[in-house]
């Protein structure tokens, strides 16, 4: 049976700011992780632009998410960070993935009709089929395993859904490149963990927090200053009565429940023991004490993210690196790819 490494790939498009929901539901987790597996970090600026993109602020963008990887913890010497459009062997595989792929599979992606929406036949070609993207992004590194939130996870059943495909499709010539048990691909296995993995709009508990929401009191932003992380939770919409004292009290006031939630998740406990510590009291006790843990969690992030971008240099050497380490372990792959398929090199 093939021995798949234990990998880990994640990857943060670097298009528009960051905010708390990207920090809770996926970034905060990558350092810890690093304990746990071999892992790939990638700014993976080529989804970004299958809607449009200013070219400079994408630049910028790419370089202030590797920075916020350091800045949380990731360890640019123990795993890879780099972005994509360094390593074309993502486009190539991709490819590979668009003639394995079924329409009917890109049909049923929600994303796809959400980010669309009634514009959809003016929508790009690569927004359509960027799943297969995400896939070739993912196994390119035959990673094992993926940390998503609920919205990626049709995403990842589809990265599994091609890898099986591939597997069956090419079984013979996969066995014929050595792989005894016709397994070339891993079926790649979500990671989904902790409290407050779907951050909530500030302004309205029922959508979720979202860097393109017109009002700015309504999103987290990791580059926010103290002084605005303190305002914007102290001026988040609530409802009028006290913090229950059981989760189960939270059901019906979603406004109250994501303040609970960022609360746990920030403090890495669990909603009832936010409520064992809060429950009864109103939010002008909570809101401070929320405002106070956020700002002690967040503003050193910020405060080194900014630092880093002070030398471009710095950040770029470290893509660089990342990239040239992400490229030996791509076309290791690619080379067995291209054989399995039936192309001539």
């Amino acid at each position: 049976m093939t021995e798949f490494q234990n990998r880990l790939f994640s990857g943060v498009q670097p298009s528009g700011d960051l905010h708390l929901g990207n920090y809770l539901g996926a970034i905060r987790r990558f350092a810890p992780m690093q304990a746990q597996f071999d892992c790939i970090f990638c700014v993976v600026d080529m989804h970004a632009i299958t809607v449009w993109q200013e070219p400079e602020v994408l630049r910028h963008k790419t370089r202030e998410i590797a920075a916020t990887y350091i800045a949380t913890g990731v360890d640019p010497k123990k795993s890879i960070i780099f972005n994509q459009s360094q390593v074309m062997q993502h486009a190539e595989l991709a490819w590979v993935f668009n003639c394995v792929a079924r329409i009917g599979w890109m049909n049923r992606m929600t994303q796809f009709k959400d980010k669309a929406g009634k514009n959809r036949e003016n929508a790009s070609l690569g927004l359509y089929a960027y799943p297969s993207l995400m896939a070739a992004d993912i196994l390119l590194y035959r990673g094992t395993h993926v940390p998503v939130g609920d919205d990626q996870k049709q995403h990842l059943e589809l990265t599994r859904d091609i890898a099986q495909k591939f597997n069956n499709d090419f079984n013979k010539q996969i066995i014929e490149e050595g792989f005894e048990d016709g397994q070339f691909f891993p079926l790649t296995e979500p990671l989904i963990s902790g409290p407050a993995m779907r951050i909530m709009s500030l302004r309205d508990g029922s959508k979720k927090m979202s860097k393109s929401d017109p009002s700015e009191m309504a999103c987290l932003g990791l580059m926010d200053s103290a002084d605005d992380i303190a305002k914007k939770l102290r001026k988040a919409k609530t409802d009028p009565e006290p913090l229950p004292s059981d989760v189960d009290g939270l059901a019906e006031r979603p406004e109250a429940r994501n303040l609970v939630e960022i609360y746990a998740a920030l403090a890495n406990i669990t909603s009832q023991e936010v409520l064992k510590e809060f429950g009864g009291q109103g939010f002008g006790a909570f809101k401070p004490a929320l405002a106070e843990l956020a700002v002690d969690k967040l503003a050193p992030i910020s405060e080194e993210t900014k630092r880093m971008l002070a030398d471009p240099a710095e950040v770029d050497n470290i893509l660089r690196d990342g990239a040239e380490r992400a490229r030996d372990i791509a076309e290791e792959t690619m080379k067995h790819v291209r054989q399995i398929v039936g192309f001539v090199s």
